[in-house]
């Protein structure tokens, strides 16, 4: 991952302009009256404060709810009601987590601006730029996120109020995927049926590789609802957010999302997750799924992977603000894949998709993903697992290095799924990233009864259960966590220009020595302090490497030029 800091000091102009356009419109003071005035429905609705009662430390129970901690250190919730019971009962269980993540998200923005006059600034910049998300989602899910932020922090209101920032939090991912160029996402994701799948049913898999620090990761929640109306579904979640980035419904329909080129939006409308959420609860086929997405206004691209159980196949529903397209594959065709670029006509002559098949490392990943179905010709759980934790480079091609962004397996998943529709089974990977057990959940066992919280160890199926990846017991893993630690280090020695010694260059280099970046990054280092003779060689050694993207790639050649007219 090219890490942000180093795209802010490249991209430095840019970030002032978009500053500043947000520095004129957060002094801007009208228009959000709406936004801040607006309350979410909740008459007509439970509104009974859920009792918990604390079984364990990692054991809670409210009513018919319940969330616990499995032995792969994974939190299953289940929840069921109407969208205020719902909202609650998440909120009321998952309150510590859900305090704990706000923290998460929230410390960063105290590190990043500690002035309170900035906050203030940033509180106006915030409430402008969502003045209008409230008319874009739809009511019942404003009364479950009303409910949930009943117990959040009071710690954050300097930001927005519990309930606003609650809301505001389920575009932020939205705002992750429209600034490509910080490289926050990079997902993959496939389906197979008919004479590419072993029992000739649809199988799904996919990478979630939004990151947002190792925190964010540690307390994922895989989320089983059972709403009053549509149908039950499960997805794989964290605390405080309601939305589905990948989720399977009790009709066999699955849901999981791959980020589009966007341009920077100014305005906040539905987010992607909410549609998503949407289609879970409401669709059981394609079609169903088309006239869902086709109702709302979304504010970055998106590609969505509908698959389908009952249609047999799965399709792309590809979203933008201004356009609207759908990708199925030819009859002949048993195989849909999927990364980050569009492939419907809709979008056949659109330039910031083109751009992201030209620039970005979509392109490689969606060509590896071809070399895969093509070495494997019958894809099964076991098979779609090893694909989802390939970390290898296209057959021929030059190593990636560990945690490359044309890897497949870019060693920073939040999570990797696996769907089979037919027969209602998921498999969700345990920490860490997607190299942990995949563990198989049965949702015809989940909805098919009642479960009793107390006494139950896990919703899961261990016998269906995809062992641990070798690879996470390896020394060559234990080196890129080493790495992931030095890499933070060298990127401090970057932003403060302070000492760094040859020996620890020398040893952050050795832990990860195919990845590009970190013979780029010590080049970097010397080229600031004018030790031109020094950087050179870094670049030349980084220029041999597999480079994330064409950007990256001239960046290191510019500063090879600049270094070689400073040395001539």
């Amino acid at each position: 991952m090219m890490n942000a800091r180093l795209f802010l000091r490249s991209h430095s102009r840019r970030t002032r302009a978009v500053v500043a356009i947000f520095f004129a419109i957060a002094v801007a003071s009208c228009g959000t009256s709406g936004s801040l005035r607006h309350k979410p429905i909740v008459q007509g609705y439970d509104n009974s404060i859920p009792g918990v009662e604390k079984i364990s430390p990692e054991r809670y129970i409210s009513g018919n709810n319940f969330l616990l901690k499995n032995k792969q250190r994974q939190w299953e919730l289940y929840v069921e009601g109407d969208p205020l019971q719902i909202g609650l009962a998440t909120g009321a269980l998952e309150d510590s987590l859900l305090k704990k993540q706000e923290k998460v998200f929230f410390s960063k923005i105290e590190e990043i601006v500690p002035s309170k006059n900035k906050q203030k600034l940033l509180r106006k910049i915030l409430t402008w730029y969502n003045r209008k998300l409230y008319l874009h989602v739809p009511e019942e899910y404003k009364t479950e996120i009303y409910g949930l932020s009943q117990y959040t922090s009071h710690d954050y209101d300097f930001i927005a109020p519990p309930y606003l920032r609650s809301l505001y939090l389920h575009g932020a991912h939205d705002i992750g995927h429209a600034m490509q160029d910080l490289m926050l996402v990079g997902c993959s994701s496939f389906a197979a049926w008919g004479d590419k799948s072993e029992d000739g049913n649809l199988i799904l898999g996919r990478n979630f590789d939004f990151y947002a620090g190792d925190d964010f990761a540690k307390d994922k929640v895989i989320a089983f609802v059972r709403p009053d109306k549509g149908n039950p579904f499960m997805m794989v979640t964290w605390p405080g957010m309601i939305g589905a980035v990948s989720g399977m419904n009790n009709q066999g329909l699955t849901v999981t999302i791959n980020a589009g080129k966007s341009k920077i939006p100014l305005i906040a409308k539905t987010p992607i997750s909410i549609l998503t959420r949407e289609i879970l609860q409401y669709a059981t086929t394609i079609d169903e799924a088309i006239a869902i997405a086709r109702k709302r206004q979304v504010f970055v691209s998106e590609a969505i992977m509908v698959g389908s159980a009952k249609d047999g196949k799965a399709a792309l529903i590809e979203v933008s603000p201004k356009n609207f397209g759908v990708y199925e594959v030819a009859n002949s065709a048993d195989q849909l894949l999927c990364s980050n670029h569009f492939q419907s006509e809709s979008y056949k002559n659109d330039k910031r998709n083109s751009d992201a098949i030209e620039n970005s490392h979509s392109k490689y990943r969606f060509d590896k993903l071809t070399e895969e179905f093509d070495q494997n010709p019958k894809i099964n759980p076991a098979i779609a697992a090893s694909i989802l934790r390939d970390t290898k480079a296209i057959e021929g091609g030059l190593p990636l290095g560990y945690g490359n962004e044309k890897a497949l397996n870019q060693l920073l998943a939040h999570h990797g799924v696996i769907f089979q529709p037919v027969g209602l089974k998921v498999w969700v990977s345990a920490n860490p990233y997607q190299l942990g057990e995949l563990v198989c959940y049965d949702l015809n066992e989940i909805f098919g009864k009642r479960h009793d919280g107390k006494s139950l160890e896990t919703l899961s199926s261990p016998e269906f259960a995809i062992a641990k990846d070798p690879f996470a017991d390896s020394d060559a893993f234990r080196k890129y966590e080493q790495y992931r630690i030095e890499d933070r280090k060298m990127d401090e020695f970057l932003d403060k220009e302070s000492e760094m010694s040859d020996e620890f260059a020398q040893n952050y280099q050795s832990l990860n020595p195919d990845l590009w970046i970190v013979h780029y990054k010590v080049g970097q280092y010397h080229f600031a302090r004018k030790e031109y003779a020094k950087a050179k060689p870094h670049f030349e050694v980084a220029l041999t490497k597999e480079i994330t993207t064409l950007p990256a790639k001239k960046h290191a050649q510019e500063y090879l030029k600049k270094i070689n007219r400073k040395l001539n």
